[in-house]
């Protein structure tokens, strides 16, 4: 037996050396040159081609099912054996997964002129007729995309980079086109998101909704932004057991947002709704396409489709189909088959044919791309909101230590009450990070918090990005690490016990398949020079300026080639908001209960508690 791909070039190398070849006595013939014609229509253009066989012609559809079929030959009119070549079901294969067959015509939408008209790009002989070549010409200008300044209602101001990314979103907006924004983590997806649609509902007083699709975690921020850069645009959270009143409520907002839970639980009653645009956070949620929450976005209605995602899709091949079918219906084909191709082939002129094919639908810049336009140190925080049991723990929590403090401090006075204080303290921070740390028995429970920090470590690394986390506790670090365990992410570690610290940093900064460091404050808050980090995770508040910068400037500091980006992960509706509240008007108060420091509990009084245990 000689392999398929062998047998090409077998058969290749006896036609060049003037052999005959007969298979039943009937003459095989190898094929000519490809001869490929674009014709376009009102939404849609055809692709014919012809494979020329000496005195005998076939029609490409015909030689590519022959091909999908299994076959490697076909009967030509003079009834001589015409060979298929393996080779074409990498070159044309995608061709004919993509598109629409029809008799000797391979019939595609116009959203796919860019995919198409890329893989016909490495082709000798093709006659573009003069609408398609108008279209190769719009779509070649694509990295012409111009600046777009923010409207007056948009309450911010957008960097260069960003105004070229709103751009980019009116240029989709125009060829009524999907988009997928894939900027680095920390670049501003949300906001590039909320001036486009600043700018698209500036004078229409009457519109349907635009509908953002996000994770549970993310759901308080993208309201916060809203309110912070939007505030004109009246959103409304989707979610509750009552919830399906609210869908009459829909046409009086300008946002609904909804996480990907429940679109999935009441896609059968929102596939009905008509939405203005739909945006998918996090889009790498949908990229299997057989799941449920991937076959619920494809039922919505939508006139605009965007994605965000900071992972580099365009470098996963067989994995993008899903996002792109959600973004622009039939763009990549069957999934069957593209996936097949694109697996089956791995070729790295394939690759490249389908991501330059994707350019106009995709826009990514990285950290090091738009450094100009950043400052060198970014700082943002994140607000984790808390799941229905761990809410319970610290609403019980909270609850017991405000009737034994107030108690304690009617009957014994503030002064003799402290260390009762800052256990209480201590306890409800601890509660607002993981349960674990109150009950070690529940160290394999997920958290919000900690859900928040591997969910970005994930997309930090698909990026090619190193990370620090640290957090004052040990054993909050101890949870991190049997989650890291569980997600397959390697790290470097080190607290107070390390003893070989240098190698530990040395591993960290040169080994690329080290991504992440766990560091506890106290061990590493200072001394450590970790430059090959561009990001810093700050696990529990230390609202003390000079702790907090120590931390963050072990990444940034001499030596540091890259923009620095800092989060601290705050628990919406905890003592780590409260405490964030206070910072602004008594930064020594915030700074006793934080680090513990009891001689600086002089400056609580009963309202502060008050509002510690609210």
């Amino acid at each position: 037996m000689v392999p398929l791909r062998e047998l090409t070039t077998i058969l290749r190398s006896l036609f060049e050396s003037g052999w005959e070849i007969l298979s039943d006595d009937k003459p095989f013939r190898q094929p000519g040159e490809v001869a490929f014609r674009v014709e376009s229509g009102i939404d849609w253009f055809d692709v014919t081609g012809e494979v020329d066989y000496g005195t005998a012609r076939v029609s490409v559809p015909v030689l590519l099912s022959a091909l999908a079929r299994g076959d490697r030959t076909v009967t030509l009119s003079d009834g001589s054996i015409g060979f298929v070549p393996e080779e074409w079901k990498e070159r044309f294969g995608v061709l004919l997964s993509m598109a629409d067959t029809e008799e000797d015509t391979l019939r595609f939408s116009n959203s796919q002129a860019a995919l198409v008209d890329a893989l016909l790009s490495t082709q000798d002989n093709v006659d573009y007729d003069e609408k398609f070549s108008e279209w190769r010409e719009k779509l070649a200008n694509f990295n012409g995309v111009q600046q777009v300044k923010e409207t007056k209602e948009f309450k911010g101001e957008l960097r260069d980079y960003q105004r070229e990314g709103l751009g980019w979103l009116k240029f989709l907006e125009e060829f009524q086109f999907g988009g997928c924004l894939a900027d680095d983590m920390g670049l501003g997806k949300t906001v590039q998101i909320l001036a486009f649609l600043a700018q698209r509902y500036h004078s229409k007083e009457i519109h349907d909704p635009t509908l953002i699709v996000v994770p549970k975690s993310l759901l308080f921020n993208w309201q916060r932004e809203i309110v912070k850069f939007t505030p004109q645009l009246k959103a409304l959270e989707y979610s509750g057991t009552s919830r399906s009143a609210l869908r009459s409520k829909f046409g009086k907002h300008d946002i609904i947002l909804m996480t990907y839970a429940t679109l999935r639980r009441d896609i059968m009653s929102l596939k009905e709704t008509q939405f203005d645009c739909i945006v998918l956070d996090e889009a790498q949620a949908i990229k299997n396409p057989g799941s449920q929450i991937a076959k619920a976005t494809r039922l919505l209605n939508g006139r605009q489709r965007l994605a965000l995602s900071g992972t580099p899709i365009e470098n996963h091949l067989g994995d993008m189909w899903s996002i792109f079918e959600f973004l622009n219906p039939g763009l990549l084909g069957r999934s069957s088959v593209f996936k097949s191709l694109s697996t089956e082939t791995d070729s790295s002129k394939l690759t490249e044919a389908v991501a330059g094919g994707l350019k106009p639908f995709v826009l990514r810049r990285t950290k090091e791309k738009v450094a100009a336009d950043l400052p060198d140190r970014v700082e943002e925080t994140l607000y984790c909101e808390l799941s229905s049991s761990e809410q319970k723990l610290y609403d019980e929590l909270r609850d017991h230590y405000r009737q034994s403090i107030f108690s304690m401090v009617d009957e014994q006075g503030m002064g003799k009450t402290k260390m009762h204080v800052l256990e209480a303290l201590l306890r409800l921070r601890q509660a607002a990070c993981h349960p674990a740390l109150l009950d070690r028995g529940k160290i394999d429970e997920s958290s919000t918090k900690i859900d928040v920090l591997v969910d970005h470590l994930k997309e930090l690394i698909s990026e090619g990005h190193k990370t620090l986390v640290f957090s004052q506790f040990t054993s909050l670090l101890s949870i991190v690490k049997n989650h890291l365990d569980k997600n397959d992410i390697p790290y470097a570690y080190l607290d107070g016990s390390t003893k070989n610290r240098d190698e530990v940093v040395t591993k960290f900064q040169d080994d690329t398949k080290t991504p992440v460091f766990l560091i506890s404050l106290k061990a590493g808050g200072l001394g450590l020079n970790l430059t090959a980090a561009g990001y810093v995770f700050l696990l529990d508040p230390w609202w003390n300026p000079a702790v907090e910068a120590q931390a963050i400037d072990r990444a940034h500091r001499v030596g540091q080639t890259k923009n620095v980006f800092a989060y601290r992960l705050i628990a919406r509706g905890t003592i780590e908001e409260k405490i964030a509240e206070l910072q602004q008007n008594k930064r020594k108060l915030a700074d006793a209960i934080l680090s513990e420091n009891s001689s600086l509990l002089k400056s609580l009084t009963a309202a502060d508690l008050q509002m510690l245990f609210s």
